[in-house]
């Protein structure tokens, strides 16, 4: 009765974990030391939420449930949040005290843009979770009026 409240309750805590990771790119989005490798600091790298089924069954197994009429998706969960691999950006700045031996600076790999981009995509699939969890509310009350 309560499944698809449970499987978007599960999707809006994958979603406000992606908007979380958003707003920590966007906040080092100038860090030039984000952390330490082999004794010298590198800039601050990109980080992605990777997300995946709660069940790590097939989709032939979800049409035998389906056809069943057996209680069909788990929901979805944060699988890992992974680097970006991208190179970092380098900048002119000989007076930065991060500056090398031919005054470029490394910058972090952040880019507002797409972060702006992946941050309405993960307000939208909230906003799209809140919709289908008040929905299955409204079911469930209409079906309890019913017996009045």
């Amino acid at each position: 009765m309560f499944n698809s409240m449970n499987t978007s309750a599960t999707a809006l805590t994958a979603q406000r974990f992606r908007m979380d990771v958003v707003s920590a790119n966007m906040a080092n989005a100038e860090t030039t030391r984000g952390q330490m490798v082999n004794g010298e600091w590198q800039p601050y790298r990109r980080k992605m939420v990777t997300l995946s089924p709660n069940s790590n069954q097939g989709f032939s197994s979800f049409l035998s449930t389906a056809m069943n009429n057996e209680q069909v998706g788990q929901g979805v969960r944060v699988s890992s949040i992974v680097e970006d691999t991208t190179p970092f950006k380098l900048i002119y700045n000989p007076e930065h005290p991060d500056a090398d031996e031919q005054g470029y600076v490394s910058m972090p790999n952040v880019d507002p843009l797409r972060e702006m981009v992946d941050l309405m995509s993960a307000t939208r699939s909230y906003e799209a979770n809140i919709t289908t969890m008040n929905a299955s509310k409204n079911m469930l009350l209409k079906a309890l009026e019913i017996g009045k």
